[in-house]
Parts: structure tokens; C-alpha cells; sequence
């Protein structure tokens, strides 16, 4: 058994792997940039590098440095979590050449797997079934086009080096081929460098199944499988295992062609096989196919650890020190079922859009399992995936385990940044999810309801104003009030951007009125419960700067405005192209003295892994550039100005 590993990532997985690691007696090495200087991975690590600046290319991306990293400070061998150089067979290959050990499969298994169109032909070759589909060299548009023609419409466009969606598309009819096989040459080409593609037959009522599989190199074994269904464009929110709906023999015919996918390369470690599966008439096991094989431990891990009993990471650990396979195939059983959720900063109204802020509050229910890499006071960075965690309920049967879900993101506290949480909590009562009935359209399908903000109640507002005015404590006749000031004060907040006002005035019996509208509400406070027109309102109260945050279900956060501030965002004319959020300004589309139209791209942010464009809001003339390509902004930073076209309007 190894005396010392390095850990080549970072956040919540960089965590993971060192709990296991300090329960097995494994002394642990993390790696850290600038901007992870202070992170929760690197205070767990019994040792920690630095390693260069906070963009990935500078530090976790720089394979060399990490390798130094470990020489440097005696680990044996080195652990890539997921993302990052995890699926990279050269930074394996050369961790092998440095004399440590690369926990995970050898370079050859990730590279057998790297690239779809080879993986499908050597999945094929080992007896597992494919989808229908055109995977040759060929890469003429016309040959593509009459591959398609082939396979019957509707089609998917895939980069063959691709992941998260990126150089996907999904082709109705002829005439949107060439558009869609350039838009997507074109994104798979900036995002791997490789732009060459396969073209699938489109699967219309698809689900999302994939087998966790375990090598040591000679055999291998399946721990069932895990529905990941539930996605919002390619990126996987809510995952379940077991699969809702699977059959014995539909378990059985998976599992094997997991087995055989693993054994065709030697596989050695944990590993993901991806199967796409056409649920229109239930499962059956004619009726799925391979998508990919990721050579890696996959974000999800967890459901299956709790529906097993297995820790993944030390079978990764035990297998890489040279010990075989723990069990047989025999020996594993389900017991259970468990739901995964991944909890992330970014805007679901603006189209979950990725955000940044300092998580000034955080708190997370007992009973459920929370693996996070981050803690309250730390600050989300735009340099990484926004992740704050992934939150795991098990119970005896999925509607248990769901229930369980739902409580723990209603009882999970979030104050600094905006968050998917109340999304969560949709999708947990969403009916068709809770009935068992998911595929991969289905947020698409609902997704007006799910992404709309959560509207608080009368008794929400009220705890506001009590909370905005410091009247969060047992309340006397006098509570929160100066002397010779009066018994009543008047508080605007807003939610949303919607202002109200309300009057509050201690009475004498210890209790306060609270009027919103033409109504007045009754409100106390005892034993820590609120208590509003005697009703109770279990709720908790957080006021950060001037932003106060009712948790009750949701997180509603109320802004307390100034009274006596002046709105400068009115009279804006969508002159000021300015950057949402803190990001790297990947391309510049316009330059001084060009016309725009409304709608037109001006600019390209990449921030958190993802590119946003930036769009005029009206017509007009470019009259500043204030940034360049490769320039990195902050929030509200102005990248372009618009004016008016001089004698463009009658006068």
C-alpha cells in the first residue's frame, strides 16, 4: 500500500479522495493555484504545492509541475480525480516515466477510448452493441450529408473528441445539415482543437444509463448501473441508481456489455461505459447502445457507493498498489436506492448562467451525504467549474430516497451567490420525474415551470422587514428602536427587482405589526420560531451587507434599498456592453465604426467553462473597444459602446 499520494485536482473531489485516503492511513498531497491558495482541499491535504497561477493552463493543466510536485515531496503515486488531465494519457505515460504510479487506467486504455469514432469501432469489434451511425474518415460534406440521407432524420452531429455537449447537434431535415455540420465543426475545433465528426442516428425518446465498471487489468466487474438522464443542455443534473424501470434481463445485458467493453482494453480502475437508450416502450435490451467510456471516477460516483457499500476510491487506491479485485461479480448487491443533486452558483433566471460571490452563509442538513469543496466564507471563483456541491439521499425505495432529496435542498442554506437550488427542489416534485417517467428532454420540455423564481409568501416578507430591521430577538416594547425615535419605521425592500414597502410598529404587548399593503400582520418571536398572524414560520434569517435572505423551503433574498440612493441604471439605452460576470475575453466581433443591429454578437466571454455571447441590445454605431482578445474582466467591467448613427434618424 502506497505511504503517500498527490491528488492532481482540486474542490470537492480533491475532498473526496482525501477522506478515503486519511481513513485508509494514506498520507495525502494537494496541489493548489493562486486562487486555491485558501481552499478546503488544500486545509485537508496533510501537505500542499503550489503550482502556478489561478488558470487551469498555469496549474492544474501543467502535468509537469504536478509530476515535480510529487517527486518533490516523496508521493508514490498520484490520483487525477475527474476533469482536468484525469483522461489525458500522456500525463499518464509520464507519470509512469517519473517512477510514481498513475491511479487510474494505463495510457493505452485512455487513449482507446479518447476518441469516439475509434471507440465505437473497437466497442463494435468486442460485441457491444452501437448506435446506427456513420463513424468513417471521410469528412467531405457531401459524404457526410449522404451518410445522414442513410441514416434516416432526425440525426445528431458529434465531434468525435468531445464532452459537454460542445460540437453536438441535432439535424431535423436535409436542409439544415450544412449550417449545422459548420457550427458545430466550428465549436468542436475551438474547444479540442479537433473538428472531425461522426453523424448518429437521433434517438427521440432518449435516457441517459450508464454501468460503473472496475478492472484490475485481467478482469472485471459491473456495480450496476445509474440514470443520468435528467440534463439541461449535455450536462447532467439530478442522477439516480438503480436505473427507474430496469428489468433483470435489461440489467444483465448491460452489465455484461459493460464487461466486455472494459475487458476489450485491459481496463484497470474505475470507469464509466455510457449507453444511450430508447425508453419509448420501456426498457428492453434490445434497445440500447454505446455512447462513450469514461476512463476515469465520474461525478455521480457516489449513488453508487451508497446503493453498493463500496468506497470507488479505495478500490482506485488498492488496485494501482497491485492488489486484485476486491469482490466477484457475485458478490455485489443492490441495496437501496439513491439520488444525487449538484448544487451550483449560477443564475437560473439569465439562463443558468454561471456566478461568482463569497459564500458569506452555508449550511447544509444532517442525514443527507454533502460533498463539497468549499466552505462558508469561501468565494466562488470564476476560474472553475461553479460546483458548491453534490447532495446525496439514500432511503429503501426511490420515492423514500427522492422525499429525503427534496428535504435536505429545502434545509440547505446558501447567502452570497445565486444558486440552482430552488431548480433542485422542482425537479424532486416534479411529477414525471417522482413517477419515473425521465428522459433527457424532459427539463426542456418543462422548463418555464422549473427555471421560474420562487415567489414568497406575505409571512416571507414579513420575517424580511423584521430582519432588515434588526427585530430578529425576543421583542419588547422597544425592541430595535433608539431613544426618542418613533415606535414606527418604514423599510423598502425588493425581491426580484420588484419594490415594496412596509410599516412596522412595536406594540406594547411585546408583538409588531407588519404593514404590507392594506394589511396588517401580527409578529413575534420565541424559542427561535417566528410567529406571524399565530401561525409558525420555521424560518431562518441572514442579513449580509444589505441583502437579507429568509430561508424557509427556498432561499429568498430581499434587497433593503436605500432610500436616498439614486437609480443610475435608468436612461442606459443599451449603449454599455458590459461583462456579466468575471471571465476571459475569448473574441471581439466588432471594431470601432461598425454598424449593429439588435441581436447582433459583439464580443465572446468564456468564464466557469463556458462561452456566453454578448449581444447588442439595439442598432447602432461601435464608438468604443475597450478590451482585446485574451483580456481577463471583471463583473460590470464595459467592453463596448454603443452610439447613435449620425443623421440615422429624421430630423
Amino acid at each position: 500500500m502506497f505511504a503517500k499520494i498527490l491528488i492532481a485536482n482540486r474542490g470537492e473531489i480533491a475532498c473526496r479522495v482525501i477522506d478515503t485516503c486519511a481513513r485508509m492511513g494514506v498520507a495525502t498531497v494537494a496541489v493548489y493555484s493562486d486562487a486555491d491558495a485558501g481552499a478546503r482541499h488544500v486545509a485537508m491535504a496533510d501537505e500542499a504545492v503550489w503550482i502556478g497561477g489561478p488558470r487551469p493552463a498555469d496549474s492544474y493543466l501543467r502535468g509537469d509541475a504536478i509530476i515535480a510536485a510529487a517527486l518533490s515531496r516523496g508521493a508514490e503515486a498520484i490520483h487525477p480525480g475527474y476533469g482536468f488531465l484525469s483522461e489525458n494519457p500522456d500525463f499518464a505515460a509520464a507519470v509512469g516515466a517519473a517512477g510514481l504510479v498513475f491511479i487510474g487506467p494505463s495510457a493505452d486504455a485512455i487513449r482507446a477510448m479518447g476518441l469516439k469514432d475509434a471507440a465505437k469501432t473497437l466497442m463494435e469489434r468486442a460485441g457491444v452493441p452501437i448506435v446506427p451511425g456513420y463513424h468513417g474518415a471521410s469528412q467531405h460534406p457531401e459524404h457526410l450529408a449522404g451518410a445522414a440521407d442513410a441514416i434516416g432524420y432526425p440525426v445528431l452531429i458529434k465531434a468525435v473528441a468531445g464532452g459537454g455537449g460542445k460540437g453536438m447537434r441535432r439535424v431535423a431535415c436535409p436542409a439544415d445539415f450544412p449550417q449545422a455540420l459548420d457550427s458545430a465543426r466550428r465549436e468542436a475545433l475551438h474547444a479540442f482543437g479537433n473538428d472531425v465528426v461522426l453523424i448518429e442516428k437521433y434517438v427521440e425518446q432518449p435516457r441517459h444509463i450508464e454501468v460503473q465498471v472496475f478492472g484490475d487489468g485481467m478482469r472485471a466487474v459491473h456495480l450496476f448501473e445509474r440514470d443520468c438522464s435528467l440534463q439541461r443542455r449535455h450536462q447532467k443534473v439530478i442522477e439516480e441508481a438503480p436505473a427507474p424501470g430496469m428489468t433483470a434481463a435489461m440489467r444483465a445485458a448491460m452489465g455484461q456489455a459493460a464487461v466486455r467493453a472494459a475487458q476489450a482494453i485491459g481496463y484497470a480502475g474505475a470507469g464509466t461505459v455510457e449507453f444511450i437508450v430508447d425508453g419509448r416502450d420501456g426498457l428492453r435490451p434490445d434497445r440500447f447502445w454505446f455512447m462513450e467510456m469514461n476512463t476515469r471516477l465520474q461525478v455521480e460516483h457516489p449513488v453508487t457507493e451508497a446503493i453498493t457499500g463500496i468506497d470507488l476510491v479505495e478500490w482506485q487506491v488498492r488496485v494501482a498498489a497491485g492488489e486484485p479485485l476486491p469482490c466477484a461479480q457475485k458478490d455485489l448487491r443492490i441495496t437501496g436506492h439513491a439520488v444525487e443533486a449538484r448544487l451550483y452558483a449560477e443564475d437560473v433566471a439569465k439562463g443558468f448562467l454561471p456566478a461568482t460571490g463569497r459564500l458569506d452563509h452555508l449550511r447544509f442538513p444532517d442525514g443527507v451525504r454533502v460533498e463539497t469543496g468549499v466552505r462558508a466564507g469561501d468565494a466562488i471563483s470564476p476560474w472553475y467549474d461553479p460546483m458548491i456541491a453534490k447532495i446525496i439521499a439514500q432511503g429503501p425505495t426511490r420515492a423514500l430516497a427522492l422525499r429525503k432529496l427534496s428535504r435536505a435542498l429545502a434545509g440547505t442554506q446558501v447567502a452570497g451567490s445565486v444558486t440552482n437550488l430552488a431548480f433542485l427542489r422542482r425537479l424532486c416534485e416534479h411529477a414525471g420525474f417522482v413517477a419515473g417517467e425521465v428522459d433527457t428532454g424532459l427539463i426542456a420540455r418543462d422548463l418555464s415551470g422549473l427555471v421560474a423564481l420562487p415567489e414568497p409568501c406575505a409571512r416571507v416578507r414579513v420575517v424580511a422587514v423584521m430582519a432588515a430591521l434588526g427585530l430578529t430577538g425576543p421583542l419588547g416594547p422597544v425592541a430595535g428602536f433608539t431613544l426618542w425615535a418613533p415606535l414606527r419605521r418604514t423599510v423598502r425592500l425588493a425581491y426580484a427587482g420588484e419594490p415594496f414597502e412596509a410599516v412596522a410598529e412595536v406594540m406594547t404587548d411585546g408583538t409588531t405589526g407588519v404593514t404590507l399593503g392594506d394589511r396588517v400582520h401580527r409578529v413575534a418571536r420565541r424559542d427561535g420560531i417566528w410567529r406571524v398572524d399565530d401561525a409558525s414560520v420555521a424560518a431562518d434569517c441572514v442579513v449580509i451587507g444589505s441583502v437579507v435572505t429568509v430561508f424557509w423551503g427556498d432561499g429568498f433574498a430581499f434587497d433593503v434599498l436605500d432610500p436616498l440612493a439614486v437609480d443610475t441604471a435608468q436612461g442606459g439605452g443599451g449603449d454599455r456592453i458590459e461583462a456579466p460576470m468575471p471571465g476571459l475575453v475569448r473574441a471581439v466581433m466588432v471594431s470601432v465604426g461598425d454598424l449593429v443591429a439588435t441581436g447582433d454578437r459583439l464580443a465572446v466571454l468564456e468564464a466557469m467553462k463556458m462561452e456566453h455571447a454578448l449581444i447588442a441590445g439595439r442598432d447602432g454605431v461601435v464608438a468604443e473597444v475597450r478590451v482585446q482578445p485574451g483580456a481577463q474582466v471583471a463583473a460590470g467591467a464595459v467592453l463596448i459602446v454603443l452610439a447613435d448613427v449620425v443623421g440615422g434618424a429624421d430630423g
